[in-house]
């Protein structure tokens, strides 16, 4: 509360209300003339009312001034951190708005500079300002890959980071990339995941020192996470040592140094962690997390005047660092502290009293904390009364400067005063003329923030490269077709193979062709994904060869999709036209067989039933794969409904099954006398063909339909289909026949020959039948 005489308390609060509305009106020089009126009539100066003055005066952008009003309130009692927010936004947006945002010189707007998430949480727009990603890239840790580890979405990260995800229960259960839920972190083998094999070998050849590097960091993570501190550095020195022993930027080196000062920091080694922040600061003057960095390694070190610049600057880049805005604050209030109760005052006098000389003077350390962010070159200004000599730079590892005499001190102050009073107001507020207008000045970048040179620029955003003449066709070679890979694929073992080649090995064994490992429930998912990173350095690398390596697999499926060259032939049972056929497969040459035309997209194959001499028989049906369900082991289930039939003109062999060329059957058509002759015998085989299948009994009937379905209905038109109606095919289905007399039937062009034939059978089996 403030302490007024009684008498006054009525007109000081309306004055008050008015200060109020004023600041939100944004007229903030008529509030603080309010507030000078109010101390004016006060007969000692109260803190409370001086600060009021203080925020008004920030948010006129009479900053200098506000100093004056923020010492008269802690000369009367320490100024708390949350006091302060007010002039540390306005610092931070002065910074941001004069040098950050429309002449930083960086190829950032202010806008994309302030992005970020609430209360400082970084997120992946993080990396943009340390290390661009790429194609090598964790997605994880944001590095180059380390042990490269391929899940079965075909994405591929660290194993580090897969296992620590996996360790911490609050992990990533899904792929960070496609969200597909992920097996458990053993990946279904019992020693857990398994490095990539080739793209280990891959990263380690074009990345050689930066794979080096990577590993040193690793071993250091890990020391580090065991609390071996000291050993711990040692791997973290290495790897830094790695980049300058061979001159070579590293991609991650900010991050490395960034980690390597926060170890110094938990060893309390203040001073090489502020190094490691000023290194860090210069190679990215605009990367928030290291002036953020390097504050808090100068507020550790008790540095509290050049922590107090970088968390500004921190503020400016970020506003909505609610964490880092709260540091500033606690840092301006221990500077504030520092000041009085360190250093003799003089006393100070009434606020409005005297002149320049006699008012409240701002202690040296003050000054020198606040003078970075605010000093110009030289003195231009035309006005004596703020002409002084130029003021020698600040030096980055410390700011020792002298406090002088008395008049120094007053000389820097009108310094400081000529500058801060040209700072604009804040956007949208209103500006009214006051005696303490001085004359514009240029706002300078603040020391702190150096500009970087151009091949800093470059590294900042262009990704991993190497020579190209490093990358050999050889090195991305299956060991199994001992060609370029084509839609390769990564076991959970760690070994690569074309898709198709290790399908074909999966056929014949559930062991991986290279190390012999069980993969049976890799076999039992079908979790067959391209390896994505893979795909990618193939494309982009290796892209003449990839289209050579494409174009012989598209020919060897044109090959196999032609159905009258060279038809695969299952050698098993009979099929009919219209009739289903399930088969359970699991012999290799036929899984091949099946996958085959599952891929080719024809769904078809021929069926035959064997013949001693040549194999199969001469005449066939097509089947159609409707659906096929797999086991665990490999075998399935196919689901097959007969095409059309066909008669083999040559025998011949592909990849362990059969194949033939053929060419398809066909019903001769007849007219006229004939074709009413044909009508009658259809119509009374078919009523002869009905009446023998009522006379079954009820068990022999059940077991026919559940495998065969209802008897087909009667066709207007017989010849309609080229292989003549479907009751036909049902009929010979189902009749007891040998195979061999099937096959007879199911050669036959001539639908009148065909009833005759099943008329003779149906004959037959009704003599034979018991009575």
């Amino acid at each position: 509360m403030l302490e007024v005489c009684s008498d006054m308390l009525e007109v000081c609060s309306d004055m008050l209300e008015v200060a109020e509305e004023a600041n939100r009106a944004g007229d903030f020089d008529l509030a603080v003339e309010i507030y000078s009126s109010q101390l004016a009539d006060l007969q000692q100066p109260d803190r409370t009312l001086s600060l009021r003055k203080a925020d008004s005066l920030t948010r006129a952008g009479r900053i200098f001034e506000a100093l004056d009003s923020y010492c008269t309130a802690a000369s009367l009692g320490k100024l708390l951190p949350e006091e302060l927010p007010i002039l540390v936004e306005t610092i931070a947006r002065t910074l941001r708005e004069k040098e950050l945002g429309t002449s930083n010189g960086y190829g950032k707007s202010s806008s994309s500079i302030s992005s970020g998430g609430e209360d400082g949480v970084e997120s992946d727009g993080e990396c943009g300002e340390d290390d661009a990603l790429d194609l090598f890239s964790c997605r994880l840790c944001k590095r180059l890959l380390h042990e490269p580890t391929t899940v079965e979405c075909g994405h591929t990260f660290c194993k580090s980071c897969l296992d620590d995800n996996s360790d911490s229960n609050s992990s990533v259960n899904d792929c960070s990339q496609c969200k597909q839920l992920l097996n458990q972190k053993d990946g279904g083998l019992p020693h857990g995941r398994r490095l990539d094999v080739v793209l280990s070998g891959l990263l380690d050849k074009l990345f050689a020192t930066e794979s080096r590097a990577r590993k040193f960091w690793i071993e250091g993570e890990v020391l580090w996470k065991n609390q071996n501190l000291s050993d711990a550095l040692e791997k973290y020195n290495a790897a830094v040592d790695l980049g300058k022993k061979t001159q070579t930027s590293l991609p991650s080196s900010g991050r490395l140094l960034c980690q390597r000062a926060e170890l110094h920091m938990e060893m309390r080694n203040f001073s090489q962690a502020v190094q490691d922040g000023n290194i860090l600061c210069r190679m990215k003057p605009l990367w928030t997390k290291a002036h953020c960095l390097k504050a808090t390694a100068l507020s550790e070190a008790g540095r509290n005047d050049e922590a107090l610049q970088e968390y500004l600057l921190c503020v400016a880049l970020k506003p909505n660092w609610t964490k880092v805005k709260l540091e500033a604050q606690k840092v301006l209030s221990e500077v504030f502290s520092l000041v009085f109760e360190n250093q003799d005052l003089p006393t100070p006098l009434h606020p409005l009293q005297g002149g320049v000389a006699t008012r409240l003077i701002k202690p040296p350390a003050l000054l020198r904390t606040l003078r970075p962010l605010t000093q110009k070159p030289s003195s231009s200004s035309q006005d004596s009364e703020f002409s002084v000599t130029k003021s020698p730079p600040v030096d980055e590892s410390s700011c020792r400067l002298s406090s002088g005499s008395l008049s120094a001190v007053e000389s820097s102050t009108k310094s400081l005063a000529g500058v801060l009073a040209a700072l604009p107001a804040p956007p949208g507020g209103l500006k009214r003329k006051h005696s303490g207008d001085g004359p514009s000045a240029v706002f300078n970048p603040p020391s702190k923030l150096p500009r970087p040179d151009e091949s800093s620029v470059q590294s900042l955003f262009v990704g991993r490269s190497f020579p190209v003449e490093l990358l050999d066709s050889g090195d991305m070679e299956c060991s199994l077709c001992m060609r370029l890979f084509y839609e390769p694929v990564a076991t959970p073992c760690g070994h690569t193979f074309c898709l198709k080649c290790l399908e074909r090995c999966l056929d014949h064994n559930s062991n991986c062709p290279l190390c012999k490992e069980n993969l049976s429930e890799y076999l039992a998912t079908r979790g067959y994904s391209k390896t994505l990173l893979m795909e990618e350095v193939l494309q982009r690398y290796l892209g003449d060869e990839l289209a050579e390596r494409k174009k012989i697999h598209e020919e060897e499926m044109k090959e196999l999709s032609n159905l009258n060259q060279e038809v695969p032939i299952f050698v098993c049972t009979m099929a009919f036209p219209t009739i289903t056929c399930p088969l359970h497969v699991f012999e290799p040459r036929y899984r091949l067989m099946i996958r085959r035309s599952m891929e080719t997209g024809t769904k078809q194959f021929g069926m035959c039933i064997a013949d001693e001499l040549k194999g199969f028989a001469d005449y066939g049906c097509m089947l159609e794969v409707r659906d096929v369900k797999f086991f665990p082991d490999g075998r399935s289930v196919v689901d097959t409904i007969g095409v059309s039939r066909f008669k083999v003109l040559s025998h011949g062999q592909r990849d362990g099954y059969n194949t033939a060329k053929i060419e398809y059957l066909e019903d001769k058509k007849v007219e006229g006398e004939e074709l009413g002759e044909l009508l009658k015998l259809h119509n009374a085989v078919y009523e002869q063909a009905n009446n023998w299948f009522t006379s079954l009994k009820d068990n022999m009937k059940s077991q026919i339909l559940s495998h065969f379905g209802h008897l087909p209905s009667k066709d207007p038109n017989p010849q309609a289909s080229p292989s003549g109606p479907a009751w036909c095919w049902w009929l010979l289905a189902v009749l007891p026949l040998e195979n061999r007399a099937q096959l007879t039937i199911l050669a036959m062009t001539s639908l009148k020959d065909r009833l005759i034939a099943i008329r003779r059978v149906l004959v037959f089996v009704t003599r034979k039948r018991p009575r």
